[in-house]
């Protein structure tokens, strides 16, 4: 069915609406048809089917889903659509540490990086995401000026896209000279947050001391990638975890890849998840790029899927979220950050269509909470919806949904992604 209101109209109520059983407010538990009531950009009410007073204008949409708009908490804009002039060589993890390098210091002016996060909040908006947090390589002459940059696309995407920024540096960074500057840069930004690339071989409790007690003065909360790697015999999240509980650290700490955590020992894998609970730690998987990168051998297929014990960490209360992670650069050379696919791709790839978790959740309220914002379908939250032609997630699932529309303060948008031409330059 098409959305039978054009882009810039605000339809007054939208009738027999099916919404994700992972999304529906406590009262209505076991409704599977909802009327939503819009008023003022706001909803106004939730019930179920056929209670929805017709001075409202109804709208039957024909159970067609209604969902929440999408939080992606863990991105890399600065990085995003350089795969046409700078691909991975190889597929592997240090051909795309290789080929960025190449690409930053050849082409990463200002107006690059400016026109390639505009073109990539572009397609997160029309997919019906409104809040991103992403990763900001902060280092060299780069990490100087990209958040100044970040700080005006903040202003100029306010009330469209929620954008937060994340240091993305090594820990030794924090224990030299320009560390103060880094600390002032995300101090000084809204929403921003403190970041470091963590593994087994450069993480140790000096460098974890100084990075949570700096964070501490601050105020800061921590974002950290952490043990993107298959390596076994002990990993860098156990000592966030630790250095958690022995700091008593009282802002939100989210470590985000971890997969080598699923090729540990059982008992290892047991305790460690036991430590993250107990410390609050959250966690955010990255599916796609997960498996697209890890355990890649020339002429090989892969053994293993990349991602962590997501079933695992969900079942010991460890918060678990779902990203975008790169879009188009060397280290994913897919994507276009559309949340609907994370989600999808997620599903099958962890198995989690069998499970009786939340996991809608994973990519709207779960993540929104993580980041300050409500994304939550109950009455008096700001009308952010996307509206999906499928009646039930397995036809959710089944298809990529590109008939959706997205509503914005109860306003219908524009929900085409912007062409690639629209990039320009010599992408």
């Amino acid at each position: 069915m098409t959305f039978p209101f054009p882009v810039g109209q605000s339809p007054s109520g939208l009738l027999n609406a099916s919404i994700p059983k992972d999304l529906l407010p406590s009262a209505l538990a076991g409704s599977k048809l909802c009327d939503i009531a819009l008023e003022n950009g706001h909803i106004a009410e939730i019930v179920p089917a056929g209670q929805l007073p017709h001075t409202f204008g109804n709208v039957d949409l024909k159970g067609q889903m209604v969902w929440s708009c999408f939080a992606d908490s863990h991105t890399h804009l600065d990085k995003a659509f350089i795969w046409d002039r700078t691909p991975n060589p190889d597929g592997t993890f240090m051909g795309a540490l290789q080929a960025t390098t190449q690409d930053r210091e050849a082409y990463w002016t200002d107006a690059d990086v400016e026109r390639r996060m505009e073109f990539s909040l572009n397609c997160a908006y029309a997919h019906g995401t409104s809040a991103i947090r992403t990763h900001l390589d902060t280092f060299g002459v780069h990490g100087a000026r990209v958040w100044p940059l970040l700080r005006r696309l903040q202003k100029k995407w306010a009330g469209k896209i929620a954008l937060q920024g994340v240091s993305l540096t090594m820990p030794e960074r924090y224990m030299g000279e320009d560390r103060d500057g880094i600390v002032r840069s995300v101090a000084e930004t809204e929403g921003g947050v403190l970041g470091a690339v963590l593994m087994k071989h450069n993480t140790t409790e000096d460098a974890l001391d100084v990075l949570f007690g700096l964070a501490t003065e601050y105020g800061l909360e921590l974002d950290l990638h952490v043990d993107e790697n298959g390596e076994t015999g002990g990993t860098a999240l156990e000592l966030v975890a630790q250095a958690a509980l022995r700091h008593r650290f009282r802002q939100k700490i989210l470590c985000g890849h971890c997969c080598s955590l699923t090729v540990q020992d059982d008992a290892d894998q047991t305790r460690i998840i036991s430590l993250l609970a107990e410390a609050g730690i959250g966690i955010v998987s990255l599916p796609l790029c997960n498996m697209y990168l890890q355990d890649r051998t020339a002429g090989r297929t892969p053994r293993w899927r990349g991602v962590t014990l997501l079933q695992e960490l969900d079942a010991a209360g460890v918060p678990v979220m779902l990203a975008s992670d790169n879009v188009r650069d060397p280290f994913y050379a897919y994507g276009d950050f559309d949340m609907h696919e994370i989600l999808q791709g997620g599903t099958r790839i962890g198995q989690l269509d069998h499970t009786s978790r939340p996991w809608v959740q994973s990519v709207t309220s779960r993540p929104g909470d993580w980041m300050g914002r409500n994304h939550r379908l109950e009455k008096g939250a700001v009308a952010d919806l996307i509206v999906f032609p499928a009646r039930n997630m397995n036809e959710w699932m089944s298809r990529n949904q590109t008939g959706r529309t997205v509503l914005r303060a109860g306003r219908v948008i524009d929900s085409v992604p912007p062409a690639y031409e629209t990039l320009g330059g010599e992408l």
